[in-house]
């Protein structure tokens, strides 16, 4: 348990069916143990190697970084049950093994590409599992 005696589980969401079944998961999770979710949206500019830089909205990417996590706490949400949701501007492999210093458990999807690769788990997942401060669960989905 955390410092201030409640179950704490972070999770990560990025919009895709691997963190809905992990952001599902955290919700019961916590409603069975009086528990509280700090759900976590991870966003970063992309990456150029061209020296043809694009003009980029940077606004934008954190609107729609917001716009994920309001959808998904929306679908989530439970009466009952904390729910916190923060967008943050960084590697969000970092910023959950950060939260993760906090936390209870992390859960966290993995996405596949099918075949052999299906089975591996993504950067984020893999970095997480290696580095995070307390256990982490690992949705790969159906």
């Amino acid at each position: 348990m955390t410092a201030n005696g409640g179950f704490r589980i972070v999770v990560g969401v990025d919009g895709s069916a691997q963190s809905r079944e992990a952001l599902d998961w955290a919700v019961e999770e916590a409603r069975l143990r009086k528990g509280q979710v700090l759900a976590l949206t991870g966003w970063n500019f992309p990456h150029v190697s061209n020296a043809m830089m694009p003009v980029w909205d940077y606004e934008g990417f954190q609107a729609d970084a917001q716009s994920v996590l309001d959808h998904e706490l929306a679908r989530a949400g439970e009466p009952g049950v904390e729910i916190t949701g923060h967008i943050v501007q960084g590697n969000p492999a970092s910023l959950l093994v950060e939260a993760s210093r906090d936390a209870d458990v992390v859960a966290v999807g993995s996405r596949g590409y099918g075949g052999f690769t299906g089975l591996m788990p993504g950067s984020v997942s893999a970095q997480t599992v290696h580095h995070a401060h307390c256990p982490v669960l690992v949705f790969a989905g159906a």
